[in-house]
């Protein structure tokens, strides 16, 4: 690879780090070509995108970035995966298939912008999606709201039935004395 092909290779990468949400950083070796892109056409599926880097020029490319954090993983065989939304499919996807095919090994993880273990990723994997939790949330929210207007819904039908009994027994009492 030439100079210019290297500045071009890093000025790519520089722009798809741009945005970034999730990365994770993996040790790729033993991997056969259709296991690499099983994982590769899963990721896309999510729109994630995941590469083997040249560690020198990511190096280079991460510069002014979070990701410079990670410079010292950028060693030997080295996979990127980059999620620009949540980042629980991009855990779930690697750590599913590394349960498959333990030759890829997860090196590090970065979660907007906090460097994470790969326990950490691994963790972070097991945690419903971002519209799972939104929805629990909003039901934990909800149903205090929903316990008080179901009692106060109780109290008025229990006092409709009194007033109503009560009518009755007015009506009753009216018929019974006018004979």
């Amino acid at each position: 690879m030439n100079r210019k092909e290297k500045e071009q290779t890093i000025s790519e990468f520089s722009k798809r780090l741009e945005g970034v949400k999730a990365v994770v950083l993996a040790h790729y070796r033993g991997l056969n070509v259709e296991q690499f892109n099983q994982v590769r056409k899963r990721m896309r599926d999510e729109k994630i995108s995941f590469h083997v880097v040249k560690n020198t020029l990511m190096r280079l490319a991460s510069k002014g970035t979070d990701l410079e954090k990670l410079h010292d993983y950028f060693e030997g065989p080295t996979a990127i995966a980059l999620s620009y939304g949540d980042p629980i499919p991009l855990a779930k996807i690697i750590t599913e298939f590394q349960k498959t095919v333990p030759a890829l090994v997860i090196k590090v993880g970065l979660t907007e912008g906090r460097v994470t273990s790969p326990e950490e990723v691994k963790a972070l994997a097991s945690m419903p999606s971002r519209e799972v939790l939104l929805a629990q949330i909003l039901g934990g929210v909800q149903a205090p709201g929903n316990q008080l207007g179901g009692a106060m819904i109780n109290a008025i039908q229990q006092l409709l039935g009194v007033l109503q009994a009560r009518v009755g027994q007015l009506a009753n009492s009216s018929v019974e004395g006018g004979v």
